[in-house]
């Protein structure tokens, strides 16, 4: 019972997330106003008003929950000045709504400000929704739903201050990297330039914009392989299986499936679709590493190293993928790996692509395999290399990596206003080596950033970041994962344990405790649906032997 207790303790302080408080949500017509104030000139509201008609166009109405701006016309992107509502307030701009910009802002609605001081924030993303990124393999086994992992933005930020403006960003314009003693008359930080014409001038600026998947160091990885990092991604592999499914149904054709890398990603996903598809298909992982997860804990390499051979994923470890291209008509199928021979069934008509690959060490053949999916979880880019002014150096300064170098209080050097968490950072441990990108750390940096922000705007001095590693999990499927805590010595739990201590976690990290209600109903709702189910098969079968 002890132990129990410990780690049902341990799964909150593993989870806790920062507890946002609730105030009004600036929404419709205010909103709108403020961007877009009225003129006392005839011509100038005359465009402000047709500007606001086309803009009304394209604001959709959600209950009570306000609106978005849908992507405005090439023809529409004049530049314009975003106006705040108050000038004297500070102006907190969050470029990112992934884990560190999302629970920043929540982190900063939830602090109590003093005098007043209270901050306007606006957040920004290219996407709709907020995205639990380590549950997106759940969206293809189909334990949960879209709207559980991938709650829209209007709808998390409903009770709060904060602006959400769905854009891209286009360019920064940093103003405080003349010195880190900043004029007190002078409070702008920058400005922000959005894709839609929209300009955004802050006084604090939080990069918080996550990576990219990096598809162009193989050929043929960009045209013919689908990452897994984003709802899109989730969504395309999902609809792609669903169609290989439905062509290979009742044939006897195999569906083939190649993950390029081994680490947490890679495995995760080939176990989760190697239990989908089942005898149906073969799942290939492929690593240049000679081993799978490098940096995982053995425990959890050993765990998922067995589920893996117990559903029949074939490894190929110490390769790289030398190039990836489409399968030619004139080629012949059956010289290549995972075809049936002695199959007479005609196969149907199904786009394949041919995988070379080229052994890491010596000693090794190369190889060349068939594939009716692609699925690339190698290597990430950051966007901050891609925001650079065309007219003036970028001063934000960047590793090899396109990260941006920060001091321990998670402060871009040089630039006492901007804060950079998550994939934009580039702050190192104790030992030297730069952080993972991993939602956990990203968890814990906006904690530290909310504060930092809170202690900056109050002239209060800034606490240095320092993760702690609070353990690993990875999902294997359905009721199926391993969890290694790092606050009990050598304790690992897995299978239907395991999958259920990571499913706890996660919901105590959801990011509002109405959405954590709703997801905790829906879970709860699943898993008695499944437990009565699994009671009447188990019935059904000794009714049946009796």
């Amino acid at each position: 019972m002890l132990l129990a207790s410990q780690i049902s303790m341990s799964l909150i302080a593993l989870a806790a997330p920062a507890s946002p408080t609730a105030l009004a949500f600036r929404r419709g017509a205010k909103q709108w106003s403020a961007l877009f104030p009225k003129s006392r000139g005839t011509g100038s509201s005359l465009f402000a008003n047709s500007l606001r008609k086309r803009l009304r166009l394209r604001f959709f109405a959600s209950g009570n929950n306000g609106g978005i701006v849908e992507e405005i016309s090439e023809a529409e992107k004049e530049p314009k000045n975003f106006a705040w509502p108050d000038n004297k307030k500070p102006r907190v701009c969050i470029l990112g709504g992934g884990f560190g910009g999302l629970y920043t802002a929540l982190r900063l609605e939830s602090l109590e400000w003093p005098d007043d001081n209270k901050p306007q924030i606006i957040l920004v993303d290219q996407s709709e929704r907020f995205v639990f990124k380590p549950m997106l393999y759940e969206l293809l086994s189909g334990e949960v739903d879209e709207w559980e992992i991938a709650p829209r933005f209007l709808d998390l930020l409903a009770n709060t201050s904060v602006q959400f403006f769905k854009d891209r960003v286009k360019v920064l314009h940093p103003s405080d990297h003349w010195g880190m003693n900043v004029s007190k008359e002078s409070r702008c930080g920058g400005t922000v330039y959005l894709e839609s014409g929209l300009q955004i001038e802050y006084d604090w600026l939080v990069l918080a914009l996550g990576a990219e998947a990096k598809l162009d160091v193989v050929p043929g990885a960009a045209e013919f392989a689908i990452p897994f990092s984003t709802l899109e991604d989730a969504r395309k592999v999902n609809d792609k299986l669903t169609t290989l499914e439905r062509k290979t149904f009742g044939k006897d054709v195999q569906i083939s499936v190649a993950v390029v890398g081994c680490g947490y990603s890679g495995v995760e996903l080939a176990a989760t679709l190697a239990e989908r598809l089942q005898n149906r298909g073969i799942v290939r992982a492929i690593n240049v590493e000679t081993m799978i997860c490098p940096n995982a804990p053995p425990a959890n390499r050993e765990a998922a190293l067995k589920v893996l051979s117990s559903r029949k994923v074939e490894l190929l470890l110490g390769y790289f993928v030398r190039c990836i291209r489409k399968l030619s008509e004139l080629e012949s199928s059956d010289t290549l790996t995972g075809v049936d021979e002695n199959s007479t069934e005609v196969a149907p008509a199904i786009e394949k692509y041919i995988l070379e690959l080229q052994p890491a060490e010596r000693g090794m053949q190369s190889a060349i395999i068939e594939a009716d999916l692609v699925l690339w979880t190698v290597g990430t880019k950051p966007p901050l290399p891609q925001l650079e002014p065309s007219d003036a150096p970028f001063v934000i300064p960047l590793n090899a990596r396109g990260q941006a170098e920060t001091d321990e209080t998670l402060r871009v050097k040089g630039h006492p206003r901007i804060f950079a968490l998550g994939d934009s950072s580039a702050l190192r441990d104790s030992s030297g080596k730069i952080l993972p990108a991993t939602a956990q750390v990203a968890f814990q940096q906006a904690d530290f950033t909310g504060w930092n922000l809170w202690a900056a705007i109050n002239g209060r001095p800034l606490l240095p970041f320092r993760f702690q590693n609070l353990g690993e999990m990875m999902t294997l499927g359905r009721n199926d994962a391993v969890i290694s805590p790092s606050f009990v010595d050598g304790l690992t739990l897995e299978g239907p344990v395991g999958h259920t201590a990571r499913k706890i976690a996660y919901l105590i990290r959801l990011p509002t405790d109405e959405h954590r209600l709703k997801v905790g109903i829906s879970w709860l709702t699943k898993s008695s649906i499944d437990l009565v189910s699994s009671l009447q098969s188990t019935l059904y079968k000794v009714l049946s032997g009796s």
